[in-house]
């Protein structure tokens, strides 16, 4: 799976230090998801998708 976590939260409205805040996660756990390295747990799936006013299917795609 491609995470598009970085690329959504570069076009939402916030900063990342806000998401970060609103999360209640590092400023590295941001980056790692973003980078795919580690991946959010199901609640944090849906609370970040809520946040980034975007669906859970968003936040990744499929790869082959």
């Amino acid at each position: 799976m491609k995470s598009n976590i970085g690329k959504l939260i570069k076009e939402s409205k916030f900063k990342r230090d806000y998401i970060q805040k609103e999360m209640g996660v590092s400023r590295n756990t941001i980056s790692n998801w973003s980078q795919g390295k580690t991946n959010p747990s199901a609640d944090q799936l849906f609370k970040l998708a809520k946040l980034l006013e975007v669906k859970v299917d968003d936040l990744y795609e499929h790869e082959d």
